[in-house]
Protein backbone atom coordinates (compact mmCIF):
# COMPACT_ATOMS: atom_id res chain seq x y z
CA UNK A 1 0.00 0.00 0.00
CA UNK A 2 2.88 2.37 0.77
CA UNK A 3 4.31 1.83 -2.73
CA UNK A 4 0.92 2.49 -4.33
CA UNK A 5 0.36 5.69 -2.37
CA UNK A 6 3.89 7.01 -3.01
CA UNK A 7 3.61 6.40 -6.77
CA UNK A 8 0.21 8.07 -6.85
CA UNK A 9 1.40 11.15 -4.92
CA UNK A 10 4.48 11.41 -7.16
CA UNK A 11 2.27 11.19 -10.26
CA UNK A 12 -0.13 13.88 -9.05
CA UNK A 13 2.73 16.13 -7.97
CA UNK A 14 4.36 16.01 -11.40
CA UNK A 15 1.07 16.77 -13.16
CA UNK A 16 0.36 19.84 -11.02
CA UNK A 17 3.99 21.00 -11.16
CA UNK A 18 3.91 21.02 -14.97
CA UNK A 19 0.66 22.99 -14.95
CA UNK A 20 2.20 25.58 -12.62
CA UNK A 21 5.38 25.78 -14.75
CA UNK A 22 3.44 26.64 -17.93
CA UNK A 23 1.09 29.16 -16.32
CA UNK A 24 3.10 32.10 -17.75
CA UNK A 25 2.72 30.82 -21.33
CA UNK A 26 -1.08 30.68 -21.23
CA UNK A 27 -2.03 34.34 -21.15
CA UNK A 28 -3.42 34.66 -24.69
CA UNK A 29 -6.28 32.75 -26.29
CA UNK A 30 -4.26 30.99 -28.98
CA UNK A 31 -1.52 30.15 -26.48
CA UNK A 32 -4.03 28.75 -23.99
CA UNK A 33 -6.14 26.81 -26.53
CA UNK A 34 -3.64 25.59 -29.17
CA UNK A 35 -0.19 26.34 -27.76
CA UNK A 36 0.43 29.23 -30.13
CA UNK A 37 0.73 26.75 -33.03
CA UNK A 38 4.30 26.00 -31.89
CA UNK A 39 3.98 22.45 -30.54
CA UNK A 40 6.53 19.86 -31.69
CA UNK A 41 5.98 16.34 -33.09
CA UNK A 42 6.53 14.30 -29.92
CA UNK A 43 4.19 16.36 -27.76
CA UNK A 44 1.53 16.54 -30.48
CA UNK A 45 1.70 12.82 -31.30
CA UNK A 46 1.53 11.74 -27.66
CA UNK A 47 -1.22 14.28 -26.96
CA UNK A 48 -3.18 12.87 -29.92
CA UNK A 49 -2.70 9.30 -28.72
CA UNK A 50 -3.49 9.87 -25.06
CA UNK A 51 -6.60 11.87 -25.96
CA UNK A 52 -7.63 8.97 -28.21
CA UNK A 53 -7.24 6.13 -25.70
CA UNK A 54 -8.85 6.51 -22.30
CA UNK A 55 -9.95 4.15 -19.54
CA UNK A 56 -13.02 3.49 -21.68
CA UNK A 57 -10.74 1.66 -24.13
CA UNK A 58 -8.50 -0.09 -21.59
CA UNK A 59 -11.22 -1.29 -19.21
CA UNK A 60 -14.48 -1.07 -21.17
CA UNK A 61 -13.85 -1.71 -24.85
CA UNK A 62 -10.90 -4.09 -24.38
CA UNK A 63 -12.93 -6.20 -21.97
CA UNK A 64 -16.16 -6.12 -23.96
CA UNK A 65 -14.80 -6.69 -27.45
CA UNK A 66 -12.10 -9.08 -26.29
CA UNK A 67 -14.83 -11.21 -24.73
CA UNK A 68 -16.97 -11.07 -27.88
CA UNK A 69 -14.30 -11.53 -30.55
CA UNK A 70 -11.34 -13.13 -28.77
CA UNK A 71 -7.89 -12.48 -30.18
CA UNK A 72 -9.49 -11.03 -33.32
CA UNK A 73 -10.32 -7.93 -31.24
CA UNK A 74 -6.70 -6.95 -31.92
CA UNK A 75 -7.92 -5.83 -35.36
CA UNK A 76 -9.64 -2.92 -33.62
CA UNK A 77 -6.26 -1.78 -32.28
CA UNK A 78 -4.64 -2.22 -35.69
CA UNK A 79 -7.48 -0.22 -37.25
CA UNK A 80 -6.98 2.51 -34.64
CA UNK A 81 -3.30 2.70 -35.61
CA UNK A 82 -3.72 2.64 -39.40
CA UNK A 83 -7.04 4.46 -39.92
CA UNK A 84 -7.41 6.43 -36.71
CA UNK A 85 -3.78 7.59 -36.54
CA UNK A 86 -1.72 7.08 -39.73
CA UNK A 87 -4.40 8.00 -42.29
CA UNK A 88 -5.86 10.72 -40.07
CA UNK A 89 -2.47 12.46 -39.92
CA UNK A 90 -1.75 11.95 -43.63
CA UNK A 91 -5.18 13.07 -44.90
CA UNK A 92 -6.11 15.71 -42.33
CA UNK A 93 -2.94 16.86 -40.58
CA UNK A 94 -1.28 19.21 -43.05
CA UNK A 95 -4.43 20.65 -44.63
CA UNK A 96 -6.12 21.23 -41.27
CA UNK A 97 -3.03 23.05 -40.00
CA UNK A 98 -2.82 25.29 -43.09
CA UNK A 99 -6.50 26.12 -43.42
CA UNK A 100 -7.08 26.71 -39.71
CA UNK A 101 -4.12 29.11 -39.78
CA UNK A 102 -5.51 30.89 -42.83
CA UNK A 103 -8.89 31.42 -41.14
CA UNK A 104 -7.20 32.09 -37.78
CA UNK A 105 -9.42 29.58 -35.99
CA UNK A 106 -8.73 27.68 -32.79
CA UNK A 107 -11.87 25.49 -32.67
CA UNK A 108 -13.78 23.29 -35.11
CA UNK A 109 -17.08 25.26 -34.91
CA UNK A 110 -15.20 28.48 -35.67
CA UNK A 111 -13.55 26.77 -38.63
CA UNK A 112 -16.95 25.74 -40.04
CA UNK A 113 -18.33 29.24 -39.45
CA UNK A 114 -15.49 30.97 -41.31
CA UNK A 115 -15.01 28.36 -44.03
CA UNK A 116 -18.69 28.59 -45.02
CA UNK A 117 -19.31 32.17 -43.85
CA UNK A 118 -22.18 30.98 -41.68
CA UNK A 119 -22.81 32.14 -38.13
CA UNK A 120 -25.63 29.60 -37.81
CA UNK A 121 -23.34 26.72 -38.76
CA UNK A 122 -20.82 27.86 -36.18
CA UNK A 123 -23.48 28.04 -33.45
CA UNK A 124 -24.93 24.65 -34.36
CA UNK A 125 -21.51 23.01 -34.33
CA UNK A 126 -20.70 24.52 -30.95
CA UNK A 127 -24.00 23.27 -29.48
CA UNK A 128 -23.41 19.75 -30.82
CA UNK A 129 -19.90 19.80 -29.37
CA UNK A 130 -21.13 21.04 -26.00
CA UNK A 131 -24.07 18.62 -25.74
CA UNK A 132 -22.26 15.44 -26.75
CA UNK A 133 -18.88 16.04 -25.14
CA UNK A 134 -20.40 16.33 -21.66
CA UNK A 135 -21.65 12.71 -21.43
CA UNK A 136 -18.47 11.50 -23.14
CA UNK A 137 -16.46 13.35 -20.49
CA UNK A 138 -18.47 11.74 -17.70
CA UNK A 139 -17.84 8.26 -19.13
CA UNK A 140 -14.08 8.61 -18.60
CA UNK A 141 -14.46 7.98 -14.88
CA UNK A 142 -16.13 4.61 -15.38
CA UNK A 143 -13.00 2.53 -15.85
CA UNK A 144 -11.45 3.77 -12.62
CA UNK A 145 -14.00 2.53 -10.11
CA UNK A 146 -13.09 -1.17 -9.97
CA UNK A 147 -9.34 -0.60 -10.26
CA UNK A 148 -9.19 1.98 -7.48
CA UNK A 149 -11.35 -0.22 -5.30
CA UNK A 150 -8.98 -3.12 -6.04
CA UNK A 151 -5.81 -1.15 -5.27
CA UNK A 152 -6.88 1.23 -2.46
CA UNK A 153 -10.23 -0.02 -1.20
CA UNK A 154 -11.73 3.48 -1.29
CA UNK A 155 -15.14 4.64 -2.44
CA UNK A 156 -15.50 5.41 -6.14
CA UNK A 157 -16.90 8.86 -5.38
CA UNK A 158 -13.53 9.93 -3.97
CA UNK A 159 -11.79 8.65 -7.11
CA UNK A 160 -14.02 10.86 -9.24
CA UNK A 161 -13.52 13.95 -7.08
CA UNK A 162 -9.73 13.59 -6.85
CA UNK A 163 -9.30 12.99 -10.58
CA UNK A 164 -11.60 15.88 -11.50
CA UNK A 165 -9.88 18.39 -9.22
CA UNK A 166 -6.32 17.49 -10.23
CA UNK A 167 -7.09 17.50 -13.95
CA UNK A 168 -8.84 20.84 -13.64
CA UNK A 169 -5.91 22.36 -11.73
CA UNK A 170 -3.22 21.71 -14.32
CA UNK A 171 -5.41 22.52 -17.34
CA UNK A 172 -6.60 25.80 -15.81
CA UNK A 173 -3.06 26.78 -14.83
CA UNK A 174 -1.11 25.92 -17.98
CA UNK A 175 -3.62 25.48 -20.78
CA UNK A 176 -2.69 23.50 -23.89
CA UNK A 177 1.07 23.31 -23.25
CA UNK A 178 0.61 21.92 -19.73
CA UNK A 179 -1.85 19.41 -21.16
CA UNK A 180 0.54 18.41 -23.96
CA UNK A 181 3.54 17.91 -21.67
CA UNK A 182 1.46 15.96 -19.18
CA UNK A 183 0.07 13.89 -22.05
CA UNK A 184 3.63 13.03 -23.05
CA UNK A 185 4.45 11.75 -19.56
CA UNK A 186 1.13 9.96 -19.29
CA UNK A 187 1.74 8.39 -22.71
CA UNK A 188 5.07 6.95 -21.59
CA UNK A 189 3.33 5.45 -18.55
CA UNK A 190 0.67 3.94 -20.83
CA UNK A 191 3.30 2.40 -23.13
CA UNK A 192 5.28 0.83 -20.29
CA UNK A 193 2.15 -0.24 -18.42
CA UNK A 194 0.37 -2.04 -21.25
CA UNK A 195 3.50 -3.99 -22.26
CA UNK A 196 4.19 -5.01 -18.66
CA UNK A 197 0.59 -6.13 -18.08
CA UNK A 198 0.47 -8.22 -21.28
CA UNK A 199 3.67 -10.07 -20.44
CA UNK A 200 2.55 -10.63 -16.85
CA UNK A 201 -0.92 -11.93 -17.78
CA UNK A 202 0.42 -14.30 -20.44
CA UNK A 203 3.15 -15.51 -18.11
CA UNK A 204 0.54 -16.28 -15.45
CA UNK A 205 -1.13 -18.64 -17.96
CA UNK A 206 2.01 -20.51 -18.96
CA UNK A 207 3.15 -18.18 -21.72
CA UNK A 208 1.71 -17.08 -25.07
CA UNK A 209 1.41 -20.54 -26.66
CA UNK A 210 -0.33 -22.09 -23.65
CA UNK A 211 -2.68 -19.13 -23.27
CA UNK A 212 -3.69 -19.36 -26.94
CA UNK A 213 -4.23 -23.12 -26.61
CA UNK A 214 -6.42 -22.65 -23.54
CA UNK A 215 -8.42 -19.95 -25.32
CA UNK A 216 -8.93 -22.18 -28.37
CA UNK A 217 -10.67 -24.79 -26.20
CA UNK A 218 -13.41 -22.39 -25.09
CA UNK A 219 -16.62 -22.86 -27.13
CA UNK A 220 -18.58 -19.99 -28.63
CA UNK A 221 -22.17 -19.87 -27.35
CA UNK A 222 -23.78 -18.69 -30.60
CA UNK A 223 -21.90 -21.13 -32.88
CA UNK A 224 -20.85 -24.12 -30.73
CA UNK A 225 -19.65 -26.08 -33.79
CA UNK A 226 -17.11 -23.35 -34.59
CA UNK A 227 -14.08 -24.74 -32.72
CA UNK A 228 -11.38 -22.27 -31.77
CA UNK A 229 -13.58 -19.27 -32.62
CA UNK A 230 -11.79 -16.98 -30.16
CA UNK A 231 -8.36 -17.67 -31.66
CA UNK A 232 -9.47 -17.47 -35.31
CA UNK A 233 -8.32 -14.73 -37.68
CA UNK A 234 -11.55 -12.70 -37.73
CA UNK A 235 -13.27 -14.16 -34.66
CA UNK A 236 -16.82 -15.49 -34.31
CA UNK A 237 -18.53 -12.33 -35.70
CA UNK A 238 -16.54 -10.56 -38.46
CA UNK A 239 -19.43 -8.20 -39.28
CA UNK A 240 -19.73 -6.93 -35.73
CA UNK A 241 -15.95 -6.59 -35.50
CA UNK A 242 -15.92 -4.46 -38.65
CA UNK A 243 -18.39 -2.04 -37.04
CA UNK A 244 -16.11 -1.70 -34.02
CA UNK A 245 -13.09 -1.02 -36.24
CA UNK A 246 -14.92 1.66 -38.25
CA UNK A 247 -16.41 3.44 -35.22
CA UNK A 248 -13.26 3.49 -33.10
CA UNK A 249 -10.90 4.26 -36.01
CA UNK A 250 -12.70 6.54 -38.46
CA UNK A 251 -14.35 8.41 -35.59
CA UNK A 252 -11.17 10.32 -34.72
CA UNK A 253 -11.41 12.18 -38.04
CA UNK A 254 -14.45 14.10 -36.87
CA UNK A 255 -13.91 14.56 -33.13
CA UNK A 256 -13.13 18.20 -32.17
CA UNK A 257 -10.69 17.29 -29.38
CA UNK A 258 -8.67 15.13 -31.82
CA UNK A 259 -8.64 17.45 -34.84
CA UNK A 260 -7.57 20.37 -32.64
CA UNK A 261 -4.17 18.70 -32.24
CA UNK A 262 -3.44 19.52 -35.88
CA UNK A 263 -4.16 23.21 -35.26
CA UNK A 264 -1.31 23.35 -32.75
CA UNK A 265 1.48 21.50 -34.56
CA UNK A 266 4.55 23.56 -35.41
CA UNK A 267 5.59 22.84 -39.01
CA UNK A 268 5.83 20.35 -41.89
CA UNK A 269 8.68 18.38 -40.33
CA UNK A 270 6.70 18.05 -37.11
CA UNK A 271 3.72 16.63 -39.06
CA UNK A 272 5.93 14.02 -40.76
CA UNK A 273 7.54 12.89 -37.50
CA UNK A 274 4.27 13.11 -35.60
CA UNK A 275 2.59 10.79 -38.11
CA UNK A 276 5.11 8.03 -37.42
CA UNK A 277 5.19 8.52 -33.65
CA UNK A 278 1.39 8.64 -33.35
CA UNK A 279 0.97 5.46 -35.41
CA UNK A 280 3.50 3.48 -33.35
CA UNK A 281 1.94 4.75 -30.12
CA UNK A 282 -1.53 3.65 -31.24
CA UNK A 283 -0.27 0.26 -32.40
CA UNK A 284 1.31 -0.47 -29.00
CA UNK A 285 -1.38 1.01 -26.75
CA UNK A 286 -4.59 0.21 -28.66
CA UNK A 287 -3.28 -3.01 -30.17
CA UNK A 288 -2.02 -4.05 -26.75
CA UNK A 289 -5.30 -3.23 -24.99
CA UNK A 290 -7.47 -5.21 -27.40
CA UNK A 291 -4.95 -8.06 -27.58
CA UNK A 292 -5.00 -8.30 -23.79
CA UNK A 293 -8.80 -8.20 -23.75
CA UNK A 294 -8.85 -11.09 -26.21
CA UNK A 295 -7.77 -13.42 -23.40
CA UNK A 296 -10.64 -12.32 -21.15
CA UNK A 297 -12.51 -15.63 -21.44
CA UNK A 298 -9.66 -17.36 -19.64
CA UNK A 299 -11.14 -15.69 -16.56
CA UNK A 300 -14.71 -16.93 -17.10
CA UNK A 301 -14.38 -19.03 -13.95
CA UNK A 302 -13.49 -15.95 -11.90
CA UNK A 303 -16.15 -13.51 -13.09
CA UNK A 304 -19.76 -13.66 -14.22
CA UNK A 305 -20.20 -11.25 -17.12
CA UNK A 306 -23.99 -11.50 -16.92
CA UNK A 307 -24.06 -10.01 -13.43
CA UNK A 308 -20.75 -8.12 -13.17
CA UNK A 309 -20.59 -6.73 -16.70
CA UNK A 310 -17.72 -6.47 -19.16
CA UNK A 311 -15.96 -3.85 -17.04
CA UNK A 312 -15.06 -6.61 -14.57
CA UNK A 313 -12.87 -8.51 -17.07
CA UNK A 314 -9.71 -6.39 -17.11
CA UNK A 315 -9.75 -5.82 -13.31
CA UNK A 316 -10.01 -9.61 -12.88
CA UNK A 317 -6.87 -9.99 -14.97
CA UNK A 318 -5.07 -7.28 -13.02
CA UNK A 319 -6.06 -8.65 -9.61
CA UNK A 320 -3.66 -11.59 -10.01
CA UNK A 321 -0.63 -9.35 -10.66
CA UNK A 322 2.00 -8.32 -8.07
CA UNK A 323 1.24 -5.18 -6.04
CA UNK A 324 3.77 -3.06 -7.91
CA UNK A 325 2.18 -3.93 -11.25
CA UNK A 326 -1.30 -3.25 -9.87
CA UNK A 327 -0.08 0.21 -8.86
CA UNK A 328 1.34 0.71 -12.36
CA UNK A 329 -1.97 -0.33 -13.95
CA UNK A 330 -3.91 2.09 -11.74
CA UNK A 331 -1.61 4.93 -12.79
CA UNK A 332 -1.88 3.74 -16.42
CA UNK A 333 -5.66 3.94 -16.35
CA UNK A 334 -5.53 7.22 -14.43
CA UNK A 335 -3.15 8.63 -17.07
CA UNK A 336 -5.43 7.50 -19.89
CA UNK A 337 -8.47 9.05 -18.23
CA UNK A 338 -6.87 12.35 -17.17
CA UNK A 339 -5.28 12.98 -20.57
CA UNK A 340 -8.57 12.46 -22.39
CA UNK A 341 -10.50 14.43 -19.76
CA UNK A 342 -8.12 17.39 -20.10
CA UNK A 343 -8.54 17.41 -23.90
CA UNK A 344 -12.32 17.25 -23.64
CA UNK A 345 -12.78 19.99 -21.05
CA UNK A 346 -10.34 22.28 -22.89
CA UNK A 347 -12.24 21.70 -26.15
CA UNK A 348 -15.66 22.18 -24.52
CA UNK A 349 -14.75 25.36 -22.64
CA UNK A 350 -12.94 27.02 -25.55
CA UNK A 351 -15.74 26.14 -27.98
CA UNK A 352 -18.47 27.47 -25.69
CA UNK A 353 -16.53 30.68 -24.98
CA UNK A 354 -15.23 31.51 -28.46
CA UNK A 355 -18.06 30.16 -30.61
CA UNK A 356 -21.21 30.66 -28.56
CA UNK A 357 -20.82 33.16 -25.71
CA UNK A 358 -18.49 35.70 -27.33
CA UNK A 359 -20.29 36.13 -30.69
CA UNK A 360 -23.82 35.98 -29.26
CA UNK A 361 -23.88 37.22 -25.67
CA UNK A 362 -20.67 38.98 -24.56
CA UNK A 363 -19.43 40.57 -27.77
CA UNK A 364 -16.99 43.03 -26.19
CA UNK A 365 -14.70 40.38 -24.75
CA UNK A 366 -10.98 41.18 -24.83
CA UNK A 367 -8.13 38.63 -24.76
CA UNK A 368 -7.86 38.43 -20.97
CA UNK A 369 -11.59 38.04 -20.49
CA UNK A 370 -11.72 35.25 -23.09
CA UNK A 371 -9.02 33.29 -21.26
CA UNK A 372 -10.80 33.94 -17.95
CA UNK A 373 -14.08 32.66 -19.40
CA UNK A 374 -12.36 29.54 -20.75
CA UNK A 375 -10.72 28.85 -17.39
CA UNK A 376 -14.00 29.39 -15.56
CA UNK A 377 -15.87 27.05 -17.89
CA UNK A 378 -13.20 24.37 -17.40
CA UNK A 379 -14.21 24.38 -13.73
CA UNK A 380 -17.86 24.13 -14.74
CA UNK A 381 -17.31 21.26 -17.19
CA UNK A 382 -15.13 19.28 -14.81
CA UNK A 383 -17.73 19.72 -12.07
CA UNK A 384 -20.62 18.71 -14.34
CA UNK A 385 -18.81 15.61 -15.57
CA UNK A 386 -17.97 14.58 -12.00
CA UNK A 387 -21.54 15.13 -10.80
CA UNK A 388 -22.96 13.06 -13.67
CA UNK A 389 -20.43 10.28 -13.01
CA UNK A 390 -21.30 10.17 -9.29
CA UNK A 391 -25.02 10.38 -9.99
CA UNK A 392 -24.81 7.53 -12.49
CA UNK A 393 -22.67 5.47 -10.09
CA UNK A 394 -25.32 5.80 -7.39
CA UNK A 395 -27.82 4.31 -9.84
CA UNK A 396 -30.28 7.19 -9.88
CA UNK A 397 -30.45 7.41 -13.67
CA UNK A 398 -29.70 5.05 -16.54
CA UNK A 399 -30.17 7.02 -19.76
CA UNK A 400 -26.87 8.85 -19.21
CA UNK A 401 -25.03 5.60 -19.88
CA UNK A 402 -26.88 5.28 -23.19
CA UNK A 403 -26.12 8.87 -24.09
CA UNK A 404 -22.43 8.23 -23.44
CA UNK A 405 -22.57 5.40 -25.95
CA UNK A 406 -23.84 7.64 -28.75
CA UNK A 407 -21.58 10.64 -28.09
CA UNK A 408 -18.73 9.45 -30.29
CA UNK A 409 -21.06 8.46 -33.13
CA UNK A 410 -23.06 11.70 -33.04
CA UNK A 411 -20.01 13.98 -32.95
CA UNK A 412 -17.95 12.16 -35.56
CA UNK A 413 -20.98 11.48 -37.75
CA UNK A 414 -21.96 15.17 -37.74
CA UNK A 415 -18.49 16.61 -38.39
CA UNK A 416 -16.57 13.97 -40.36
CA UNK A 417 -17.94 14.58 -43.86
CA UNK A 418 -18.06 18.39 -43.58
CA UNK A 419 -14.48 18.57 -42.31
CA UNK A 420 -12.88 16.22 -44.84
CA UNK A 421 -14.69 17.66 -47.86
CA UNK A 422 -14.19 21.27 -46.78
CA UNK A 423 -10.43 20.64 -46.76
CA UNK A 424 -10.39 19.02 -50.20
CA UNK A 425 -13.17 20.59 -52.27
CA UNK A 426 -14.05 24.22 -52.96
CA UNK A 427 -17.52 23.09 -54.02
CA UNK A 428 -18.56 21.90 -50.55
CA UNK A 429 -21.56 23.91 -49.38
CA UNK A 430 -22.98 25.04 -46.06
CA UNK A 431 -26.25 23.22 -46.84
CA UNK A 432 -24.43 19.88 -47.05
CA UNK A 433 -22.94 20.52 -43.61
CA UNK A 434 -26.37 21.23 -42.17
CA UNK A 435 -27.68 17.95 -43.59
CA UNK A 436 -24.78 16.01 -42.07
CA UNK A 437 -25.25 17.70 -38.68
CA UNK A 438 -29.00 17.08 -38.53
CA UNK A 439 -28.88 13.53 -39.92
CA UNK A 440 -26.24 12.24 -37.51
CA UNK A 441 -27.62 13.87 -34.38
CA UNK A 442 -31.23 12.81 -35.06
CA UNK A 443 -30.20 9.31 -36.14
CA UNK A 444 -28.10 8.65 -33.02
CA UNK A 445 -30.75 10.06 -30.68
CA UNK A 446 -33.41 7.86 -32.30
CA UNK A 447 -31.07 4.88 -32.02
CA UNK A 448 -30.93 5.54 -28.28
CA UNK A 449 -34.53 6.43 -27.46
CA UNK A 450 -36.51 4.69 -30.25
CA UNK A 451 -34.36 1.76 -31.44
CA UNK A 452 -37.40 -0.26 -32.50
CA UNK A 453 -37.75 1.82 -35.69
CA UNK A 454 -34.41 0.50 -37.01
CA UNK A 455 -33.41 -2.94 -38.27
CA UNK A 456 -31.72 -5.11 -35.65
CA UNK A 457 -28.16 -4.51 -36.84
CA UNK A 458 -28.56 -0.73 -36.53
CA UNK A 459 -29.85 -0.79 -32.96
CA UNK A 460 -26.32 -1.10 -31.64
CA UNK A 461 -24.72 2.33 -30.95
CA UNK A 462 -21.49 0.91 -32.39
CA UNK A 463 -23.02 0.05 -35.78
CA UNK A 464 -25.21 3.15 -35.79
CA UNK A 465 -22.22 5.43 -35.17
CA UNK A 466 -20.17 3.76 -37.91
CA UNK A 467 -23.16 4.08 -40.27
CA UNK A 468 -23.49 7.82 -39.58
CA UNK A 469 -19.81 8.42 -40.31
CA UNK A 470 -19.94 6.65 -43.67
CA UNK A 471 -23.19 8.37 -44.64
CA UNK A 472 -21.67 11.74 -43.70
CA UNK A 473 -18.79 11.17 -46.11
CA UNK A 474 -21.24 10.20 -48.88
CA UNK A 475 -23.99 12.75 -48.32
CA UNK A 476 -21.87 15.92 -48.17
CA UNK A 477 -20.59 15.82 -51.80
CA UNK A 478 -24.02 14.73 -53.09
CA UNK A 479 -25.88 17.58 -51.39
CA UNK A 480 -23.16 20.00 -52.48
CA UNK A 481 -23.92 19.19 -56.13
CA UNK A 482 -27.46 20.57 -55.79
CA UNK A 483 -27.03 23.49 -53.39
CA UNK A 484 -25.68 27.02 -53.59
CA UNK A 485 -21.93 27.34 -54.05
CA UNK A 486 -19.76 30.05 -52.45
CA UNK A 487 -19.53 33.24 -54.58
CA UNK A 488 -16.62 33.60 -57.01
CA UNK A 489 -13.56 35.15 -55.45
CA UNK A 490 -14.68 34.32 -51.90
CA UNK A 491 -12.24 33.57 -49.10
CA UNK A 492 -12.43 29.90 -50.01
CA UNK A 493 -10.29 30.56 -53.11
CA UNK A 494 -7.64 32.26 -51.03
CA UNK A 495 -7.82 29.47 -48.45
CA UNK A 496 -7.12 26.82 -51.05
CA UNK A 497 -4.40 28.99 -52.56
CA UNK A 498 -2.56 28.71 -49.24
CA UNK A 499 -1.94 25.05 -50.12
CA UNK A 500 0.05 26.12 -53.19
CA UNK A 501 2.12 28.91 -51.68
CA UNK A 502 5.77 28.66 -52.73
CA UNK A 503 8.27 28.08 -49.93
CA UNK A 504 11.97 27.23 -49.86
CA UNK A 505 12.93 23.85 -48.39
CA UNK A 506 16.07 21.75 -48.09
CA UNK A 507 16.84 19.06 -50.65
CA UNK A 508 16.36 16.34 -48.02
CA UNK A 509 12.73 17.43 -47.74
CA UNK A 510 11.97 17.78 -51.45
CA UNK A 511 14.22 16.40 -54.22
CA UNK A 512 12.36 18.44 -56.83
Amino acid sequence: MAIKVILLILFFGIMIGIGWYYRSTAGKVHDFVIGGREVGPWLTAFSYGTSYFSAVVFVGYAGQFGWKYGMAATWAGIGNAIIGSLLAWVILGRRTRLMSQFYDTATMPDFFGRRFDSKGLKTAASLITFIFLIPYTASLYNGLSRLFGLAFNIDYTWCIVIMAILTGVYVIAGGYMATAVNDFIQGIIMLIGIVAVIFSVLNAHGGFTQAVWDLSQIPNESTPLFKGAFTSFFGPDPGGLLGVVVLTSLGTWGLPQMVSKFYAIKDEAAIQKGTIISTIFALVVAGGCYFLGGFGRLYSGVIDVQTQGFDAIIPAMVSELPDLLIALVVILVLSASMSTLSALVLTSSSTLTLDLIKPNFVKNMDEKKQVLWIRSLIVVFVAISAIIAVYQYKGAITFIAQLMGISWGALAGAFLGPLVWSLYSKKTTAASCWVSFIFSVVFMLMCTFAPQVFPLWLRSPINAGAFCMIISLIIVPIISLFTKKPPEGADVDAAFASYDKTVSVKVKTDLG
